[in-house]
Order: structure tokens, then sequence, then C-alpha cells
């Protein structure tokens, strides 16, 4: 009863409310439509912790507090994934580069994606930055960290804790490790129509 009051009382108000603060495009999606109220609820947050209290203030989409997101111009998702701001600790690095996550990934606590690494004789300094692409349906365990130029095939899961300095094209893979390796190899399903 009370998400059908939500739903149609307060739910076209709060709409307006939150496209104050936040970019109407990453306002649709799975978790914006249909029963999910789940996206609301991170805006709401999102209005009190971002917008208000301060934390990823210059983000357009809402974010868990403890992420850091460096230029968030140059990440590119669907806004089907949104969940995977919502992880709290996550560290996406895209000053120099740009990072592509594929639809239908899901990004653990704690992962690092770093398009640029420190020079190693002047850590003041920056390496030429290197662009991250995440292909489709992917799983990035906790913790994991996924270095500069790295591109992982669709279906590619990184195990909890792994480091990935290298890319793995082919996906359908589990990799783990530091650094991380293939450890299984996954069934690929031709879903095309005949």
């Amino acid at each position: 009863m009370r998400k059908k009051i939500f739903r149609f009382a307060i739910l076209p108000w709060f709409k307006w409310i939150a496209y104050i603060f936040y970019n109407k495009k990453y306002l649709t999606g799975r978790h914006f439509e249909g029963k999910s109220l789940e996206g609301w609820v991170w805006v709401l947050n999102g209005i009190w912790k971002q917008k208000i209290l301060g934390f990823n203030r210059y983000l357009p989409f809402p974010c868990h507090p403890t992420a850091r997101i460096y230029h968030y111009n140059n990440i590119f998702f669907d806004v089907d994934n949104l969940d995977n701001f919502q992880s709290p600790g996550i560290y996406f690095d895209c000053v120099r580069k740009s990072i592509h996550i594929g639809k239908g990934t899901y990004i653990g606590p704690n992962v690092g994606l770093l398009t640029a690494n420190h020079q190693f004789d002047n850590l003041d300094d920056y390496q030429e930055g290197k662009d991250i692409v995440i292909g489709k349906n992917c799983w990035i365990g906790m913790n994991a960290v996924i270095l500069p130029g790295v591109t992982l095939g669709d279906k590619t899961i990184v195990g909890a804790g792994a480091v990935v300095t290298k890319s793995f094209l082919q996906g359908h893979c589990v990799l783990g490790g530091v650094p991380a390796t293939v450890i299984k190899t996954l069934p690929v399903k031709n879903t095309a129509l005949e």
C-alpha cells in the first residue's frame, strides 16, 4: 500500500526535484522504471549525501558517498548499470583516458579501474594513459584492480582481489590471481535466433 501511495502521489513530484540535482538521462532504465523503486532510493540518498553534504557533488548521477570517480565524462556505461556506482569504495580514475563498461556488467565493492600509472622514476608525474574496455555481462569481484590498457571480452569474471595487468579479449573466462591469469574457461552459448 505504501509503495502505491509513493508511486502515484509522491513520485511525480519527487522526479521534478530529482531532475534539479541530476541529469535526467541517468534517471531512466531498469532501476527507475516498472515496479522497482531502488533507483529513487539512490536519488533520495544522493540528494542528501552528494548534493547537500558534498560527497561526489559534481557527479550528474547518484553514487555511493565513498566512491571516487575522477572525470566522470570519460566513463561510458549503460544507464541500466547505474547500480555499479552504488558499490562502496569504487575507484575509477579516468583522468587521462576513458573507461567503457559493457551492458550487464557487475562491479563489486572496492574495485579500482586505473587508466594511468605513475612514472617509476618520478612519482609526481604520470605515464601516458590507456583506455580500459570491459565487455558485456562481465563481473568484476570485490577488491579487484584493472590496470591501464586492459580490454576484457564479454562474460569475463574477475575474481576477488585479482590484479588484471593484460587484456583477455576472448572473454568467457574466469580470471584470478596477481597478476591475473585464466583459471577457468566458460562455455560459449550461441544465443542467435535461427
